[in-house]
């Protein structure tokens, strides 16, 4: 039986704060970590009925962090947190790469990453060009990443991820920050069904509106401009 996934955005990091994209793997603001206290309490209640036997994480810093803060009852109780760099954002901007792992593991050793891909953070060379930035690459991605959840073994899946990538990539649906998405796979293929009850969000602060998955993404690769506004909904 295929796991019920919990997708959840991040919530507010230094960067969402008026925009600054240049700054490299933020660390949550101080909103977003009142975010995640809210977000906290929120899902012990909401998600009380589900088995949860794992967390994923994209390796960024302020999805990390939002994990550890809204999801230590889940750790509590043994339930491991695992960083999958197929989670991890669309842009090749500086908030949206990476730091090396060797800083992440010292500063979060609650965090398993003994399955992160060598090749993090790059998404620049042959080796990361399945992170590149591009419409096939984050396309394939996201089918990698949900065939992996797919086969896990596990009844209930917690991810935190990127509201571009969980967008664009896989779902056509809009994150706010600290708010999440539950879906069942549905079919033989990767096909999603969304919870009705999280239409707007699970805390209801989303937008109910979709885009067409692959929308927006370049077909070939593109360095993006530093600052330059994407349209992505943010609690600032």
């Amino acid at each position: 039986m295929p796991p019920t996934l919990i997708l959840i955005r991040h919530a507010q990091a230094l960067h969402n704060v008026n925009k600054k994209y240049h700054l490299p793997d933020p660390n949550l603001s101080g909103t977003g970590l009142k975010q995640c206290l809210e977000l906290r309490e929120h899902l012990r209640e909401a998600l009380k009925d589900l088995d949860v036997g794992l967390v994923v994480v994209s390796p960024m810093r302020r999805t990390i962090q939002t994990a550890i803060l809204s999801l230590d009852w889940l750790t509590d109780r043994g339930v491991p947190i695992r960083a999958s760099a197929l989670w991890q954002e669309n842009s090749n901007k500086p908030c949206d790469t990476g730091s090396a792992v060797e800083e992440l593991m010292e500063e979060f050793p609650m965090v398993d990453f003994s399955g992160l891909d060598p090749v993090w953070p790059d998404k620049a060379s042959e080796r990361g060009r399945v992170y590149a930035y591009n419409r096939r690459a984050i396309v394939e991605r996201a089918r990698k990443a949900l065939t992996e959840l797919k086969a896990c073994g596990e009844k209930a899946v917690v991810v935190v991820s990127h509201s571009g990538f969980m967008r664009q990539g896989m779902t056509g649906s809009w994150w706010f920050n600290a708010d999440y998405r539950v879906f069942e796979f549905e079919g033989e293929e990767l096909e999603l069904r969304q919870w009705e009850a999280t239409r707007k969000g699970g805390m209801g602060k989303s937008w109910e509106e979709r885009v067409i998955v692959g929308e927006g993404i370049p077909e070939e690769d593109k360095a993006e401009v530093p600052g330059e506004d994407k349209g992505v909904p943010e609690l600032n």
